[in-house]
């Protein structure tokens, strides 16, 4: 029997692994498939960390923390959680490979997943031109031109990482206006090889057997058709949650969600069902950072702690 269960190895999830085992439970485990560190691992650069004064990637600013939670008494179980129930006041959680699990409380810091735009040819050259991450796929088009499509922080921080390699960026947003911290819009606007195309929609990503193109989008006042020759598409119009281990064999949710599937919480990081927590990306109106997450997840672990008594 688990103290606590930890779904999701990113900073939500190990900061409650190392909050929870120094704090004294003794039999915390982490589910995470892969590497902990979760998405921050893939971004380029990290210079707004407390206490980070050199500007570092991702991968190095999580390299340590691991090491420091397990160094408490953190296991990490390398397995996929796809189900978790409640039965009395016993969780079940059961794997991808049917292996079954049972814990008094559990912590769900599965993240979030960038989301898909939806537009002809997307799907089509997905990997082969299109894609989602900047820091995997930059590198590939050193010296030519590409688009970002997308108007939050997220695009706008890629699209400035993209044009100290491209010799030119076209950053593509349906709106004239950006949902983004004012400090990444005027420093985007004060880079000289990023070129606004706002109140615009996609309208494809075309291309052939060796990849993608271009993309052709379309004013939404005056319908003209603008093609962009770039072989590189970019996209950030937002994330999807990672909520499937609490989906239920009826089709609803082991807790409350709203509309976009985000885990409703409160400032203790409860769900409406006892002894379930959910920290980071998940949750409602998660600022998607890495403070905030880790945050969250010390959040989570205390007031475990408390619930456990």
């Amino acid at each position: 029997m688990l103290d606590l269960a930890i779904i999701g190895g990113g900073p939500a999830g190990l900061t409650a692994g190392l909050y929870a085992t120094r704090g004294g439970l003794k039999n915390v485990v982490m589910f995470e498939m892969g590497m902990p560190g979760g998405q921050i691992t893939s971004s380029s650069e990290i210079e707004n960390y407390p206490g980070q004064i050199e500007v570092v990637s991702g991968m190095d600013l999580m390299m340590k923390w691991p090491e420091q939670c397990q160094r408490f008494g953190l296991k990490h179980e390398m397995a996929q959680i796809e189900n978790v129930t409640k039965v009395g006041d016993i969780f079940k959680l059961t794997t991808s490979d049917k292996k079954e699990y049972e814990a008094k409380t559990v912590l769900i810091a599965t993240g979030s997943v960038p989301r898909r735009a939806g537009f002809k040819g997307e799907n089509e050259f997905f990997g082969k031109g299109v894609s989602t991450c900047a820091t995997c796929d930059g590198f590939f088009y050193r010296g030519k031109e590409v688009t970002v499509v997308g108007g939050g922080d997220s695009a706008i921080e890629e699209a400035i990482y993209l044009s100290k390699m491209c010799s030119k960026v076209y950053l593509v947003h349906r709106r004239d206006t950006y949902r983004a911290a004012p400090s990444t819009i005027e420093h985007m606007k004060h880079t000289e090889n990023i070129e606004e195309v706002t109140n615009v929609i996609v309208e494809e990503v075309y291309g052939d057997m060796s990849g993608v193109q271009g993309i052709k989008v379309k004013h939404k006042e005056t319908g003209e058709i603008r093609d962009l020759p770039t072989p590189g598409v970019f996209i950030f119009v937002g994330r999807d949650v990672l909520n499937a281990p609490l989906k239920q064999e009826d089709g609803s949710f082991l807790c409350d969600v709203n509309e976009a599937g985000e885990v409703i919480v409160d400032l203790r990081m409860r769900t409406s069902v006892p002894g379930l927590y959910a920290a980071g990306d998940i949750r409602i109106d998660a600022p998607k950072q890495v403070v905030c997450a880790a945050g969250d997840g010390a959040t989570a672990a205390v007031n475990i702690i408390e619930y456990l008594g």
